[in-house]
């Protein structure tokens, strides 16, 4: 049975990453942070006492001394850094690393057409998880877990009508399609409980894509909401999601990947996507995550801005 204590974290001090760090040390593993020497990053910052180590992230050598003595290697790195991930998948194969967590924590990409635009800006992507079956293929000491979790729901909320659909300041709402389908979810927090999940869950996660969720939820849902526990109507806007796509699309072909937005939208919300994470492919169960609750989140969030 694999054991795994002590955790290297890619990109820690982000926003995601922040969460991650924090789930782990709490979980009482061993993390050290890396971090790119040249970064000028200030928030959030790795909590205090964190060990951390500079590293050089294009090179091997850099990064094989850093995974020296690691367990696992959790990548929390930034949309420009993807593709070399590559590097710290090799330097972590050659450091004896057991568990490489890459950089997914969005869309399931193994179920993304290999020639739909949306595979043309997350490429990287799915060619590091090829790449991690290959290396473990070969290397059955090294092994991987991709975890995909949906939009990253309080920070679409925080963004406003662009991700969640909802603008609370000029109290509108911009429905796509029907605004009935449901899409996969997660609070950061939750995201660092499923890696924590994962390490404690090593035999059962290994070698594995796996889906999480906080729950899933339709802009319709939301609207709802929104309206009930503020008292106060939206104007609603509708889109169709082929004309956000063809939009998306447009943009793409200038070398603009905004486009990304264009498509995310249409992947969660399009009538039919059928991209809500289903009970046969949730992994809750397997890391102990538990659902959470819409009505808390929502009450929270319009707390925090002012509206209730």
């Amino acid at each position: 049975m694999v054991s795994i204590k002590t955790v290297a974290v890619i990109g820690g001090s982000g926003n995601l990453g922040h969460f991650i760090v924090q789930e782990l040390v709490s979980a009482g593993f061993d993390v050290t942070g890396l971090t790119r020497a040249s970064s000028t990053n200030s928030t959030p910052k790795y909590p205090d006492g964190l060990n951390i180590v500079n590293v050089d992230y294009s090179s091997f050598d850099s990064l094989k001394s850093a995974f020296a003595g690691q367990d696992a290697v959790v990548s929390v790195i930034g949309s420009l850094g993807i593709a070399s991930q590559t590097v710290a998948v090799d330097a972590a194969v050659a450091a004896g690393v057991k568990r490489f967590i890459p950089s997914e924590f969005g869309i399931n990409t193994r179920k993304v057409a290999r020639d739909s635009p949306i595979a043309k800006i997350i490429g990287g992507k799915i060619a590091v998880v090829d790449y991690l079956q290959e290396k473990a293929s070969a290397n059955p000491s090294f092994t991987w877990t991709g975890i995909s979790t949906g939009i990253f729901f309080d920070w679409a909320l925080r963004a406003g009508a662009l991700l969640s659909g909802i603008n609370l300041k000029d109290k509108t709402a911009t429905v796509v399609d029907s605004g009935n389908e449901k899409w996969q979810a997660s609070l950061r927090s939750d995201i660092g409980k499923a890696v924590v999940g994962v390490l404690k869950h090593p035999d059962e996660t290994a070698n594995k894509y796996i889906g999480t969720a906080t729950f899933n939820v339709s802009i319709n849902d939301l609207i709802s909401l929104v309206e009930e526990l503020t008292g106060s109507k939206l104007a609603v806007t509708k889109e169709s999601s082929d004309d956000i796509q063809k939009a998306g699309e447009e943009k793409l072909a200038q070398g603009d990947f905004s486009a990304f937005i264009n498509f995310l939208r249409v992947h969660n919300s399009k009538d039919g996507a059928g991209n809500a994470l289903s009970n046969e492919d949730s992994a809750n169960g397997i890391i102990g995550l538990q659902s959470g609750d819409l009505r808390e989140v929502v009450t929270a969030w319009l707390k925090e801005s002012g509206a209730l």
